[in-house]
């Protein structure tokens, strides 16, 4: 087993090919990879709570642990039947994060199953979507904005309640005449560099000892997938944190201003 369970509310189905997280008024509910990582290609699919999911969180993330941790995050939030999912994501460095990015899906993502992709490596940070970038971190060290690259990540999962926040701002409340909420997972894989006793499973000549090809260890977006995110980016995204002027009056982060972020 892969996971490490944490709450009883997670369950194994269908011998083992298919997870489930649930939520109810008493518990949330969620997994954690027994490895950790330093850099890879993490591919989930999932499917998330139908109906009115308001005030729910799904979370599916890279996270290092203490004070300065460093963290990538997918988070969809809940809403009112009908509305759609918002997908959000962040990325901290040394305990910081506040680079949001929010969008719309182009699918409902509770009618089937869809794959979420984070692609690490030391170059960049790429989030997809079936396959379809909608965003890239660059590593930006050279103007000094820090980048995960120095503490291993687990992989995470959870479910819990986040009306104060998750749903038009805490506006609309968990309906727990509704639960448990269900959101599923399958299809689990990584293709990363593993870290263990303070070494990682990759040499600097073999990108990936469990690689097949290695390639995400030096991948970054070509021209037809810079299209596509450019797309996505352009129809679907409903936050920039590199565009919220309100937020930063003092300026943008310096990865804004200097066109190395998408």
């Amino acid at each position: 087993m892969l996971f490490s369970f944490l709450t009883f509310l997670a369950k194994i189905l269908d011998n083992g090919q298919l997870l489930t997280l649930s939520l109810d008024k008493t518990s949330g509910s969620g997994f954690q990879s027994k490895n950790e990582y330093m850099f890879g290609k993490i591919d989930m699919q999932l499917k998330l709570v139908p109906g009115n999911s308001a005030g729910t969180v799904t979370a599916y993330y890279l996270s290092s642990q203490g004070p300065t941790h460093d963290e990538i995050d997918f988070e969809f939030l809940g809403n009112l039947s009908g509305d759609p999912y918002i997908l959000h994501t962040n990325v901290f460095s040394q305990g910081k994060g506040n680079r949001e990015q929010q969008f719309y899906l182009w699918f409902d993502p509770t009618a089937n199953f869809h794959s979420y992709s984070i692609l690490w490596n030391p170059q960049r940070i790429i989030f997809s979507v079936d396959g379809t970038p909608i965003r890239e971190f660059k590593n930006s060290e050279s103007i000094g904005v820090p980048y995960p690259k120095n503490q291993p990540m687990r992989i995470y999962s959870s479910l819990w309640n986040a009306d104060d926040w998750a749903t038009r701002g805490g506006l609309v409340k968990t309906d727990w005449t509704q639960a448990p909420f269900t959101a599923s997972y399958r299809n689990f894989n990584a293709d990363a560099c593993i870290w263990s006793s303070g070494a990682s499973s990759c040499s600097s000549t073999t990108p990936s000892s469990t690689s097949t090809s290695g390639q995400w260890y030096s991948q970054e977006l070509d021209s037809t997938s810079q299209e596509r995110m450019k797309w996505v980016q352009k129809n679907y995204m409903i936050y920039n944190y590199c565009t919220d002027t309100k937020r930063v009056p003092q300026g943008l982060p310096p990865e804004c201003t200097a066109a190395t972020m998408s």
